[in-house]
């Protein structure tokens, strides 16, 4: 039998305001245990929450951005239910009335765009977090976290395999960054993921039944936590057995996905409407505003990339992955003031390279976009060659010099002259007798024997283009 598998994703962005959603206490990420927890916090009794107005904006905003409905009122409920790290014993959330209503992502899966809808992104208070380390056999808790602000986006059932997942993933993650209102950092929590995966026969309409799997914080783990799910699942009914819904944690160590606990329905949580919060009331000129201060978005970034600089649907796709990323390589055609698509490829290629293997981001780069430009210009006026400008790179990463300070006190120009470039070749072709009869007789691979001799006797400065062309004419003789 073939099967078909259905996921839908619920995305948790922690938005990156100073202070929690209801109450005035920090949100500061790493400070010592239960410093940052307010009394509104600790849900201790007399408390009123207060919203947090920039949370509202930054959730707005989202929602403009992939072309949401926006609600023009919307109410805060709460979520009941028993956990240590819960004070109050029940979350802030929304139920019936989201702030943000249905919208669209668009994604790009092995170059076909595909459209994955957004059933809501509402705001939320996020729970405090249980530390199980250090407390032999005990559990403790730490409330700092309580409190702070939260944005669930939740995604239509509209993907059909991990590789969509992780592209939804990415896009939304790319485009909280773009808005400034998540830092999207998910080693600290502050991007998670739960996946709603299910199988079904192919072809046939109805879901089967989900499981969810929790606090999936990387890409990596979304994608292989996808995986073992729909295999497990797959094995379990061929076997005759029956997949219930439940709750499932990713075990990344063992890479399996394990039973935490039944999965409770909406009527379990008990919803109703807070009744310490007003209703929620968006006016249209605010809605507005916020349009107008919507950056240039992905997407359209990532047209403007191919029009503008002549890039490939897939560079100007890897180029507008981050705002960052995209600031950086305009700042280096800006400057270079040439050839876009070299300026690209040294974005792409080595300065990517060398920031993957140091750990960095772009905008820790220690080349800065100016003298990567630098560079590049000496590769575009033929002053240097490839292989000297990668040994130029690496200076550049090392020092603070420019490209052309390096260039003159390695002594790196690339050798141009003509006639300086055949006096090389002559010699060597002089003392290679054998191989140059060799070659005349239909050995051409002896070509790249003379064309290393000319580059050692050059020391890698001979222009590869002026030195190929004058070799093949001296050979053929």
């Amino acid at each position: 039998m073939q099967w078909e598998t259905v996921i839908g994703l619920e995305v948790h962005a922690q938005l990156a305001t100073q202070s929690k959603i209801f109450s005035g206490a920090a949100t500061a990420y790493g400070a010592e245990p239960n410093t940052q927890a307010c009394a509104v916090d600790l849900g201790l009794p007399g408390v009123l929450p207060v919203l947090n107005a920039e949370a509202v904006r930054m959730a707005v905003k989202f929602g403009l951005a992939i072309n949401a409905h926006i609600a023009p009122v919307s109410v805060f409920a709460r979520k009941n239910y028993f956990y240590p790290d819960l004070p109050k014993g029940y979350q802030i959330s929304q139920y019936d009335l989201p702030v943000v209503g249905n919208g669209k992502l668009s994604i790009l899966v092995d170059g076909e765009e595909k459209l994955i809808g957004v059933t809501r992104a509402h705001l939320e208070e996020d729970a405090g977090k249980s530390l199980h380390e250090d407390f032999h056999g005990l559990t403790g808790i730490d409330l700092n976290r309580a409190g702070t602000p939260l944005l669930e986006i939740v995604s239509e059932p509209d993907m059909r395999c991990a590789k969509e997942a992780v592209a939804y993933v990415k896009k939304l993650h790319a485009l909280v960054r773009y808005l400034e209102i998540c830092d999207g950092n998910m080693q600290e929590g502050s991007f998670r993921c739960d996946a709603n995966v299910s199988v079904r026969p192919k072809g046939q309409k109805e879901f089967g039944t989900r499981a969810e799997i929790k606090n999936l914080n990387s890409f990596r783990f979304v994608e292989k936590a996808i995986h073992y799910e729909v295999e497990r699942q797959i094995e379990l009914i061929e076997s005759g057995g029956k997949v219930v819904q439940e709750t499932r944690l990713y075990d990344s160590v063992k890479d399996e996905t394990r039973s935490m606990r039944s999965k409770e329905e909406d009527n379990d949580y008990r919803y109703f409407p807070d009744p310490d919060l007003l209703p929620l009331e968006i006016p249209d000129d605010l809605i507005e505003t916020l349009r107008n201060e919507l950056p240039e978005l992905p997407d359209a970034k990532r047209d403007r990339f191919k029009s503008q600089y002549g890039l490939n649907d897939y560079d100007a796709t890897v180029l507008t992955a981050t705002r960052e990323l995209a600031d950086y390589y305009e700042a280096v055609v800006e400057v270079a003031g040439c050839d876009a698509k070299l300026c690209a490829n040294w974005v792409m290629g080595d300065l990517a390279g060398a920031l993957n293997k140091a750990g960095l981001e772009i905008e820790n780069s220690p080349v800065e976009p100016e003298r990567l430009a630098g560079l590049v210009l000496r590769i575009a006026d033929e002053t240097l060659s490839g292989k000297l400008a990668k040994q130029v790179f690496e200076s550049l990463w090392e020092s603070a010099d420019s490209a052309d300070a390096i260039i003159e006190k390695q002594g790196l120009k690339q050798i141009t002259d003509g006639g300086a470039i055949e006096a090389i070749i002559d010699q060597i072709i002089a003392a290679n007798p054998e191989q140059l009869a060799q070659y005349r007789s239909g050995k051409d691979k002896l070509f790249g024997f003379f064309v290393g001799q000319a580059m050692k006797a050059t020391q890698g400065k001979a222009n590869p283009q002026q030195l190929n062309d004058l070799l093949k004419s001296k050979l053929q003789g």
